[in-house]
C-alpha cells in the first residue's frame, strides 16, 4: 500500500534532478547567468548540489520499495 506514494515521490525527484542538471549544464556551456545577480561559480555549484540532492532522495524513495 506504501509503494505507490514512494514510487511518485522517487519518480518526481528524479525527474526535478534531472531536469535541474539539464538545465544547469545548459546555460554554464551558453555562458548565461544560472541566477541572477549572482556568482556564477556559487550559483551553479547551489543549482548543482540541490539537483544531487534531489537525485539522491529520488534513489532512497526508489530503493525502499
Amino acid at each position: 500500500m506504501e509503494s505507490g506514494p514512494a514510487i511518485f515521490a522517487g519518480v518526481v525527484f528524479a525527474l526535478f534532478g534531472g531536469a535541474l542538471l539539464v538545465w544547469t549544464g545548459t546555460r554554464l556551456r551558453r555562458g548565461e547567468p544560472v541566477a541572477q545577480g549572482v556568482s556564477q561559480v556559487a550559483s551553479a555549484t547551489l543549482a548543482s548540489l540541490a539537483a544531487v540532492v534531489a537525485l539522491g532522495l529520488a534513489a532512497y524513495c526508489l530503493t525502499r520499495l
